[in-house]
Order: structure tokens, then sequence, then C-alpha cells
């Protein structure tokens, strides 16, 4: 006889209230986005610390404090400005009651960064420890929390400049064990300081600071791969910098709104974009085709928006339709201007759009031609197993195509043990023959002429832009020796120099699978690294030690961990577009002589 599922009770006794501070640490996704363990430049303690550092920002916009020092030691995070400082009788409702700030006062704080009337409070909430210590005309008000929950105050007098001081500790109970990555800090405080010129930041010691603003941005990025010199624009509420460089590998942007880099760009990227189209266009009276003007560049836009609208809480793209044409006007009015001033640069420019237009003719052939021999192969791309759900699917199926993903792997032992092992609603897997095409300094048309990187592309659906990506994660997974780790370097260099957009989107990632396997007959752990297995060794009696070298010698039963919720990925990031170029050519270029010489000396 079949039972009776009893109803769950639905009275007045099942309705809960939980405080915002409580709500913030049930659901933290909704206030900082992702959690994460510091490995990527997303994650929670990031957000945490940004939010902190926004703060400080908004001082120095409206004028006051042009000095922030910034402290980390032992995930202990510490951020002094001196601006205003919190008005002394606010400080505590300030950084724990949601809703509270001055940041709803257009005259108090006119481009504010941060999240309004939620930052510090989220950052509050998901401490472990937190402090706040407010100086204002000779007195203070300082108070520390835990978790959320007052725990001390103090009031009195000081002869400390005016300012704040933040101290925050990541609660470990909401994120995991972390690690903050020095590289990623460094990063987001050279953009602080291009964004606002005359800002100085002293983080741990180490003095940051920008004369020249998005110029200098650019310039670091660039560094002397630029065809003609920087066109560079500022004006009150709108600066701008961009060059064109001599690779042929896309679009690179740089957009921010109030000093918030909006790494999906918006309404005001798309502005600056039409803009450089219509100015170029208009100044040598063509119609060039946008790929053909806009191939190869490199840009940045900073803009200041009083009200702006924001398509997430993380403020990744803008949304503002208002400003569309007084940007693109700003910007093709500025373009001209230069032009007109610079006419060897000028020169160049033409040369470079002219080149444009010549390789994307003979790719447009190139391409017909692929396409027509793929098509006698099969409908159906070889070596590809599909998984069910896709990036960009609407409605419910919309998440589930943000966690789709496909893994790039080896040969048919790895390809075989990762079909059996994954999720084949979510995750797919490619299988490369062998070590791929190395295309350092190949034209685009090489790729079209090879079956198997031309496969790589059209499975991706990336062939017209990272628009038509059909998954939320490209990863590869290679063998944890040299020949996988060859593998790895062939399929950077293959997507650094013709999906660069893919890797700047963070769309791009490594698998980490253990090394080795310790066990004895009551204990399995999987080990990284050989100081971890040493570890093990030590701690698990009568250990016996599995080396893995290949993906495909670990069971496939055993493998679906490594591809499950624990999965460990290791993010592609690109620091800086010159010196990555400069490390690919060297690495993966013809000048064997040089580099066999510094294999020489560097082997031991």
């Amino acid at each position: 006889m079949a039972t009776v599922r009893e109803k769950p009770v639905y009275n007045e006794d099942a309705v809960q209230h939980v405080s915002a501070m409580e709500h913030i640490r049930i659901r933290p996704g909704m206030y900082i986005g992702r959690l994460g363990n510091g490995s990527h430049v997303d994650d929670g303690i990031y957000i945490l610390m940004k939010e902190v550092i926004d703060n400080s920002i908004d001082e120095f916009i409206m004028g006051c404090g042009n000095r922030i020092v910034i402290r980390l030691q032992d995930n202990l995070c510490s951020v002094r400005d001196h601006g205003r400082g919190i008005p002394l009788g606010k400080v505590i409702q300030c950084v724990s009651e949601i809703n509270t700030g001055a940041k709803y006062n257009d005259d108090v704080f006119q481009f504010s960064v941060g999240l309004n009337g939620v930052g510090t409070k989220a950052v509050n909430a998901l401490s472990s420890y937190f402090h706040v210590r407010s100086h204002r005309d000779g007195k203070f008000f300082e108070a520390t929390f835990e978790k959320g929950e007052l725990v001390s105050s103090k009031e009195g007098a000081t002869d400390e400049p005016d300012g704040t001081l933040t101290e925050f500790v990541p609660d470990e109970g909401i994120f995991g064990p972390y690690k903050f990555n020095e590289e990623f800090i460094v990063k987001r405080i050279e953009n602080y300081c291009y964004l606002n010129t005359g800002l100085s930041i002293d983080y741990n010691r180490k003095i940051f600071k920008s004369q020249h603003g998005l110029l200098d941005l650019l310039e670091k990025e660039v560094q002397d791969s630029g065809i003609y010199k920087m066109i560079h624009y500022k004006s009150k509420m709108l600066e701008f910098a961009f060059t064109h460089t001599r690779e042929y590998s896309g679009e690179t942007y740089y957009s921010y709104v109030n000093g918030q880099y909006t790494s999906d760009g918006g309404t005001h990227q798309a502005a600056f974009k039409e803009g450089i189209l219509k100015g170029i266009n208009e100044f040598f009276k063509k119609t060039w085709a946008p790929q053909d003007v806009r191939e190869g560049i490199v840009g940045a836009i900073s803009i200041k928006v009083q009200t702006p609208v924001f398509e997430s809480q993380t403020k990744n793209k803008l949304g503002n339709t208002e400003i569309r044409m007084p940007i693109v006007d700003e910007v093709k009015e500025a373009i001209v201007d230069f032009l007109h001033r610079n006419p060897e640069d000028a020169q160049k420019l033409n040369q470079k759009i002219l080149t444009n237009e010549t390789i994307r003719k003979k790719l447009t052939e190139v391409k017909k031609i692929a396409k027509e021999n793929a098509r006698k192969i099969s409908l159906n791309i070889p070596k590809l197993k599909d998984c069910k759900f896709h990036l960009g699917q609407s409605g419910q199926n919309a998440d589930m195509g943000e966690r789709s993903m496909i893994f790039l792997t080896e040969g048919d032992s790895a390809s075989g043990t990762l079909n059996t092992a994954r999720d084949v609603m979510t995750q797919a897997v490619f299988s490369l023959r062998g070590k791929p095409l190395n295309v350092n300094g190949l034209a685009m048309t090489e790729m079209y002429k090879n079956s198997e990187l031309y496969n790589v592309m059209a499975a991706l659906g990336i062939e017209n832009g990272i628009e038509g990506l059909r998954y939320g994660k490209v990863i590869f997974a290679t063998d944890a020796d040299i020949d996988g780790f060859h593998i790895r370097i062939l399929l950077l260099t293959y997507f650094l120099s013709y999906f660069e957009d893919l890797i700047n989107a963070g769309r791009v990632w490594i698998l980490d699978t253990p090394l080795f396997r310790v066990r004895n007959k009551t204990v399995t752990t999987y080990c990284y690294s050989e100081d971890e297995r040493d570890r093990m060794m030590k701690q698990i009696r009568g250990a016996e030690v599995t080396r893995f070298k290949g993906l495909g010698e670990i069971s496939a039963k055993e493998f679906g961990q490594f591809i499950g919720e624990d999965m460990r990925l290791i993010p592609v990031n690109i620091e800086s577009l010159a010196e990555t170029r400069k490390a690919m050519n060297f690495y993966m270029g013809s000048n064997t002589p040089e580099r066999r010489d510094f294999i020489m000396e560097n082997l031991i």
C-alpha cells in the first residue's frame, strides 16, 4: 500500500524574520555575487576589500583626502583614508543597518562607486572580525563587531587627522579556507589610481599613483606594440584612450563607471565603440566596416554618472540608455580633432584599417572553404560529446546554461574517463587527437586550414565572437606530465592568438587534478603536490601511494569527484597584454637558440 506523505505545516509559526545582517550571512551571493577561495579575481574576499576601499575613493572624488593606506597581513585587511570621517553619531548605523548612509544624498556624494547602502554592511556581516574607527574634528568613535554582531564601542578625543579606519577578517565559516592573491589586489589598486589621478595609495608600504589616468593604464598594457600615438581625451564626465596594435586578435576594452570596472561593458562601452567608428569614418570620408576599423584596438573608457543603472548588484554592466548619444558625439568629435592635428598618426591608422580589410576578405574566402569541407565530413563535430544545456539559454534553463562547461582533453584514454564520469546535463568533452598546431605568429587563415582547431572553435561557437559561446566555462583537462603541460601551453597560445576576448571574459580555466592517492585500508586521501603527499604519508599509518601520471589512470568512478561540486579550477588571466605577447613569442616563437640557452641556464 502506498504511503501518504504528510504535508508540512504552513501557519504563522512557519513564518520567520531574520535581521538584515543575518540575511546577508544566509544569502551572501545576493550581496557580493560569489564566495570562492581567493583563486579568482571576482571571489567574495576581494569584493569585501573593494567595498571598503570604494568608500575611501568616494571621499577622494568629493575632494576630501588624496591618500589611502591599505595593509593586508594574515587575512586581516585594514583601510585608512583621510576623508571627512563617518559622522560620529552614525558610525554603528552606517556599518550595520541596511539602507543607511549618505550616498543617497547627491549633495554629499555625487558619483558614488560603492554598493549604495549595502557595501560596508556586507563586509561587516561576512567578517569574523570587523572594526571601524572614525576621526572628526579632534574626536573619534569606534565600534567592533563579530559576524555582524556589535561587541564593543568607544568614543573620545584624538589628535589623529580626520578620516576613517576599517579593519576586517573575512569569515572562514562563510568562505571556507581562502587565500588572498597579491596580483589581483595590486591590479585593482593600480586601476583605482588610473581612474583617480592625484590619488596616492600606500599598499603594504608600496606607493601607487598615476599622473595621466587611462593613458598610463593603456601604455602599461600595450607598451611598445602600439602603431601610432595613443589617442587620449579627458573632460569633466568622460575620459577615454585607445590605439591600435599590430596584432590581429579582436578588440580589447577596459570600461569603468564612477570608478567601477564594468567587466561586461554596457551602454558606455557600446557608445565608445560607435563613436570610434563614426569619428574615423567621418575624418577619412569613408564607410569602412566596423570590424575593419576596430580590429586590433585596445581602448579604455571611464565615465561619471550621477544615477547609474546597473544590470546586477555587483555592477558588471551599465544599462543607462540616455548617455549613449552624448558619449558617441563627444568621442567622435575628439577623434576627428586628434586626427586633424596629427596627420602622421592618421596615416598610420589608415594603413592599419586597409590591412585589416585585406586580411578580413582573405579570411572570408578561407572560412567558406573550411565550412564546405566540414559539411562534407559530417553534420556533427568530430570528437565532441556534447551536453544538454548551453550558455545563453533563457527562462528556467538560464542557470543550467551558465553552469555548463566543456573539457578540452587529450586522447581517447582521458576523454573516455571524462565521458563516463561527467554530468551529461552540463558537462561536454572535446577530445584532441594529440598535440595541436602551434599557431604563434600564424595568420587566422591557418587556423581555418587546420581541421582540429577549426572544430574547437565550432564546438565553442565563437567564430563570430564570444557572444556565441555555448559554454559557461572552457576547461583544459590535460595530464600532469610534460606532454600534458605542452598541450596546455599550445591551447593557451591558440586562445591568446585568436580568441583573447574569451580569456578577458574569465571563461578559460585549467582543471587541477590530484597527483597522488595516499591510502590504507580505512582512509583514502588525494594530494595535489609532493608536500601534501609527504604530510599525508606521515599522518596515515601503513600508507600506500599511487602516482597518477595521466587522467586515464584514474578510474571513472574515482574521477567523478574531481569534476563535481568540489572541482578545483585554476583561472587563466591576462595581467598585461604586452607582457603576455612577449612571453608567448619567447616560449612559442622561432627563437630556438635563445630559448635553448634560457632552458639550459635555468634547468636546475
